[in-house]
């Protein structure tokens, strides 16, 4: 578990420096810096889509994803929690951004990716925590620059962290043969088709319920498999 502790506390770190460099920004600035950041999550995005071998996969996880999401409403449930967040921290979630925006977008942009998981499971399999420490000086840069514009939300996000790459770091033995190359590498294209999503919502392009369609992101684990026996 250390490379993850690590990398929880790296993004508080990078978040509270990040909320203190937002006190000195303009709106102006901040604005153009938000759209800027918007931009950068949308190359994120493109590039790690980049690695899924199976669109038909994609598909069917955005499908099935979906539809667990909105049965759940976890955009709801989240914003609520958001909210209450905000009543507790007043002054910290005002602006452009909630705390709710700021916690799902740093969230995804922290745990999407081969990194995340490939870095958990080598720390629970083999006590080798170099690629989480790696991760954790990317994140600890990614939570100041998003937190200087999003907010407190970005600092919850290690939660997240937290409780995701943990759950894999202990249940490795077990997840292990589920999580092949193959699969990460479809989870990161669900991921950062999502990312995308995120993308335009920070540019003020659309208005996604991105947390909704997170469920997705672990529809490869099942699809990926069922594929595999088909010879698909």
């Amino acid at each position: 578990m250390l490379g993850t502790i690590v990398n929880t506390g790296a993004v508080v770190i990078g978040a509270a420096i990040g909320m203190l460099l937002k006190k000195g920004l303009p709106e102006k600035m901040a604005d153009a810096l938000m759209k800027g950041l918007g931009l950068c999550t949308l190359f994120l995005g493109i590039s790690g889509s980049l690695q899924g071998e199976n669109t038909l996969i994609l598909i069917l996880s955005i499908v099935i994803g979906t539809v667990i999401g909105e049965a759940l409403d976890l955009e709801d449930k989240i914003n609520r929690l958001g909210k209450r967040l905000e009543s507790r921290f007043a002054g910290q979630g005002t602006g452009r951004a909630s705390i709710a925006e700021g916690f799902v977008t740093a969230s995804l942009l922290f745990c999407v990716g081969a990194l995340a998981i490939v870095g958990s499971l080598q720390s629970g399999l083999q006590g080798v925590h170099e690629m989480l420490y790696n991760k954790s000086m990317l994140d600890f840069v990614a939570a100041a620059i998003f937190a200087s514009t999003l907010g407190i939300g970005v600092m919850f996000a290690a939660g997240f962290v937290f409780l995701y790459q943990g759950s894999i770091t202990l249940l490795s033995q077990w997840v292990a043969p589920f999580l092949t190359d193959s699969v990460i590498n479809e989870m990161t294209c669900v991921g950062s088709v999502i990312i995308m999503g995120l993308a335009l919502n920070m540019l003020g392009i659309t208005k996604l319920r991105v947390m909704n369609y997170v469920p997705a992101i672990f529809m490869p684990m099942i699809i990926r498999p069922i594929f595999t026996l088909l010879g698909l």
